[in-house]
């Protein structure tokens, strides 16, 4: 099969080759039509710009997002309907409040107040959930719409119209060589494409109050997040304030020291000459902090050396469906690198996802 170019492209390519290193002077285009290409460029420039600040604005963790793709893209190879949303940073807080709150107990004034600020934040966890669909549904669908519909229809049409205008200036330059019909038509062409072109860019900015609804649509969607916010953020203010005027109409308690232990220092048996006492029995260390848990290295198997896999350098804790829980020291047989930051592994038979950097390739995948 030939790689040669077919002669039209040929004559298109020596057309620019004479008007960039020649200085040949092509067709020149009507300043209405380049102030028009100029704000169209703009308009272009300024949409994916803005679509990538506001996807920045709503998940500002980048590995976060990095990981709520991976995770996506999982989801749908496996057919999984429902996909993980982006960890809110209140939400994660929140559960920290709460999870302390608990620990310390009804008795503690400060477990109490991280109850209430815990489930607040986590409220304010939800109303950002509901701030990314809207804006994504009202303001970065459309604009990415208009990028890979309006916009790249034009890109296509001011392609076709450079095209057509290097073919009308070379067959120019080859006048009297050439039929005059041919020239005509390339002439015809080439005003035909710059019709079309001028039009789709001129129905673009005429129309370009549309991005001002969007635009619109995103301010409305971040004015009744930040009003919600403000509802759940006073009241749990008023709830801690009513807890500190609770506390400090409260009687204090006096610490009061148990009795001190008595000791009997008559005769004893011992045969060191010492005196015995019979203070609290003291627990031993291994049953007051055995763990419930059976020991790792009666549960853990290890895989044998002799194919993929990886030792864990830290715990990893799964925070979402599919990823894959081990603790420092773990061997893990590996299955599929999923991405530069993801690796897919097994372990006790349970297999998931989990990310690279909390382990050392031990035995790397075949190439």
């Amino acid at each position: 099969v030939s790689t040669m170019p077919d002669s039209s492209s040929l004559f298109l390519f020596l057309q620019l080759v004479s008007e960039k290193v020649g200085g040949a002077e092509g067709t020149k285009l009507d300043d209405d039509f380049k102030e028009m290409e100029k704000k169209v460029d703009l308009t272009s420039k300024a949409v994916t710009e803005v679509l990538t600040r506001t996807i920045e604005y709503l998940q500002p963790n980048p590995a976060s997002r990095a990981k709520l793709t991976m995770l996506n893209t999982m989801s749908k190879i496996r057919g999984q309907v429902k996909n993980p949303g982006y960890p809110q940073s209140e939400g994660l807080l929140g559960e920290s409040m709460i999870r302390y709150g608990k620990e310390l107990g009804e008795d503690s004034n400060f477990g109490d107040a991280l109850l209430d600020a815990g489930e607040s934040m986590k409220r304010l966890a939800e109303v950002k959930d509901s701030l990314d669909i809207e804006v994504k549904q009202n303001f970065i669908d459309p604009l990415q719409n208009l990028c890979d519909k309006d916009l790249k229809e034009i890109q296509h049409h001011l392609k076709k119209l450079e095209g057509r205008r290097l073919d009308f200036d070379y067959k120019k330059k080859r006048q009297g060589k050439i039929p005059d019909e041919e020239l005509r038509q390339a002439m015809e062409k080439f005003e035909e494409s710059k019709e079309v072109a001028e039009t789709s860019m001129h129905n673009l900015l005429e129309t370009d109050i549309e991005q001002v609804s969007q635009l619109s649509a995103l301010v409305d969607a971040q004015l009744d997040y930040h009003r919600q916010a403000v509802q759940i953020l006073d009241e749990l203010a008023e709830k801690l304030k009513r807890r500190m005027r609770e506390a400090s109409s409260r009687p204090k308690r006096e610490y009061k020291p148990k009795p001190r232990e008595t000791y009997d220092f008559g005769d004893t048996d011992q045969s060191n000459g010492g005196f015995s006492c019979n203070p609290t029995p003291k627990v031993s260390a291994s049953s007051s902090f055995r763990s419930d848990k059976p020991s790792r290295a009666s549960v853990r198997s290890i895989p044998p050396l002799d194919q993929p896999c990886c030792k864990a350098l830290y715990d990893f804790e799964p925070e979402n469906d599919g990823e894959l829980g081990f603790k420092e020291g773990d061997i893990i047989t590996l299955t599929n690198q999923i991405d530069e930051n993801w690796y897919e592994g097994m372990i006790n038979g349970q297999s998931g996802f989990f990310p690279l950097n909390y382990v050392e390739v031990l035995v790397p995948l075949p190439q």
